[in-house]
C-alpha cells in the first residue's frame, strides 16, 4: 500500500480556527537559518515575500522546507498574478499564497482561477511529480487542492480600498492582506503610512471586508498602529521582518556600545 500523508491546516483553517488575531512577521532575507528562527520563535505565521525580496523558486523551496518542522503557518507572496508563477510556487509546495495588487474582482476572480484545477480554474496538472502534492502520497489530491490551498488577495491601491467589499465577496478568496506602503504611495502620500487619510483607508478595508465574513490582515511595524489596526477588527498582522529585526538590533548594538564620534566617523565610511 502506498505511503500517504495529510497536508498541515491552510492559512484558511487556522484563521477560521483562531480565538485571536494571528502574528506574523516577514522572511525576506532569503536565508533559510533565519527562516528557521522565525519558525521557531511561537509566532503564528510567516510571509516568504517573494515580490520585493531576492527570493526566487528555489528559494522558496529551501525556506518552505526550513519552517516545515515547527508549528508555524507559512504564506508565500508571488511577485505577481501571473498563472505561471502562482502554478510553480504551489507546485513548490507552497499551501498558503498572497498574490499582490488586487484591484477589483476580476483580478481576484483571475487569482483564484489560477490557483485550481479545471473545471473550477487553469491551474497547469503536474502534481504528481510536485512537491505540492507530497510525490503523490497525499491522496486524491488533484480533487482536493482547493480545499487544502488557502488564497490572500492584497488591497494596496486606493482604486483596491473603493473596490474592497467586491473583492472580498469572490467565491475563493480566503482573506483579504493590507498594504499601507503602496497604499499611502497610490494616495499621494509616498512614504506616509502613518498619515491620517492611509490610516483610516485601512481601517475602512477592515470593515468592509469583515462585512462580508472574511478575515483582513495588514502590515503595520508600528507596535501602535498595528494595536489600533487588531482592535479595529484585523484578523492577522504582520508586525516584523528578519531583516528589520536584524537591521535595528544591530543598529542598538553600535549606539551601546561604539561611541558617538566613531559612530558619525563611519557613516560616511
Amino acid at each position: 500500500m502506498p505511503f500517504r500523508l495529510e497536508p498541515a491546516p491552510s492559512f484558511r483553517d487556522r484563521l477560521a480556527s483562531a480565538s485571536r488575531a494571528q502574528v506574523g512577521a516577514w522572511i525576506c532575507s532569503g536565508s533559510p537559518i533565519a527562516a528557521e528562527i522565525i519558525a521557531g520563535s511561537g509566532l503564528d505565521w510567516t510571509l516568504i515575500d517573494g515580490e520585493h525580496s531576492p527570493i526566487g523558486l528555489e528559494s522558496i523551496l529551501a525556506l518552505l522546507q526550513a519552517v516545515a518542522p515547527y508549528p508555524i503557518t507559512p504564506v508565500v507572496r508571488v511577485p505577481s498574478a501571473d498563472p505561471v508563477w502562482i502554478k510553480q510556487v504551489l507546485d513548490t509546495g507552497a499551501q498558503n499564497l498572497l498574490v499582490p495588487m488586487v484591484n477589483t474582482a476580476a483580478d481576484a476572480a483571475a487569482a483564484v482561477a489560477a490557483t485550481r484545477y479545471p473545471p473550477r480554474g487553469i491551474r497547469g496538472v503536474g502534481s504528481a511529480l510536485a512537491r505540492a502534492g507530497q510525490f503523490n502520497r497525499i491522496e486524491n489530491y488533484l480533487h482536493r487542492a482547493h480545499e487544502i490551498t488557502s488564497l490572500s488577495v492584497q488591497i494596496e491601491t486606493d482604486a483596491a480600498v473603493q473596490n474592497a467589499r467586491s473583492i472580498a465577496e469572490v467565491d475563493g478568496v480566503d482573506a483579504v492582506f493590507i498594504g499601507p506602503s503602496d497604499l499611502a504611495a497610490s494616495m499621494g502620500l509616498l512614504g506616509q503610512q502613518e498619515h491620517p487619510d492611509v490610516v483610516a483607508a485601512v481601517e475602512h478595508t477592515i470593515a468592509e471586508v469583515r462585512a462580508v465574513g472574511k478575515p483582513a490582515g495588514v502590515n503595520a511595524f508600528n507596535p501602535d498602529t498595528a494595536r489600533r489596526y487588531l482592535d479595529a477588527g484585523a484578523s492577522f498582522a504582520l508586525v516584523a521582518a528578519d531583516v528589520s529585526i536584524l537591521a535595528r538590533a544591530t543598529e542598538k548594538l553600535a549606539a551601546d556600545w561604539i561611541p558617538e564620534a566613531d559612530s558619525t566617523q563611519r557613516a560616511g565610511y
